[in-house]
């Protein structure tokens, strides 16, 4: 494990201790800038911004591959450096995923993500955390039904253009959307 570089961390901002420094961005930004030239990803790591976001919940950090950026939930800072390093590795996997990837559509937490984890030092990781962060709870108002099969389309938000149920859709069209398999909005209260 690589937990070496945050005992070793020096502060820029005098009277810091080196487990303050370790919650400012700006030590986090180093320490990727790090990990990432030691993956052979040295164009990443000169453009790569590590932020906290105060404004996240339920998950634990972001990637934004198109902007080489990296949010991280300042609630991460409560279980420990471990966590924090695992999350900033997790997220930093995804970035090198997309470098190495270049302009191919990748999964999410495909071959590629978990190459790069592997790389990075994350021996299996999952694709979601198990931090007792709050979960987010989701109202679903909306409700359609296909009138084919009867399946039911809970949604939080209203359909915004025409949608139609994919496996009758895929059963009875050949795949094309067909007007038959639209989907008619229920009245519920």
């Amino acid at each position: 494990m690589q937990l070496d570089f945050f005992p070793k961390l020096q502060s820029n901002v005098a009277g810091k201790t080196a487990a303050e420094a370790l919650h400012d961005a700006a030590q986090l930004q180093v320490y990727a800038r790090r990990l990432l030239a030691n993956v052979e990803c040295r164009t990443l790591a000169s453009r790569v911004e590590v932020r906290w976001n105060a404004r996240m919940r339920s998950t634990a950090g972001m990637a934004y591959p198109s902007k080489a950026l990296v949010t991280l939930n300042p609630r991460l800072l409560a279980f420990g450096r471990g966590e924090l390093d695992r999350t900033l590795k997790h997220e930093l996997a995804h970035l090198v995923a997309h470098e190495r990837a270049g302009r191919r559509r990748i999964a999410a937490h495909g071959k590629e993500w978990r190459k790069a984890c592997a790389d990075l030092g994350l021996v299996d990781e999952t694709r979601c955390h198990n931090l007792a962060l709050p979960k987010r709870v989701v109202t679903r108002r909306h409700f359609y039904e296909c009138p084919n099969c009867r399946t039911e389309l809970p949604r939080v938000r209203p359909l915004q253009r025409k949608s139609a149920c994919l496996a009758c859709c895929r059963a009875h069209a050949g795949g094309r959307y067909d007007e038959r398999f639209k989907f008619v909005k229920l009245s519920r209260s």
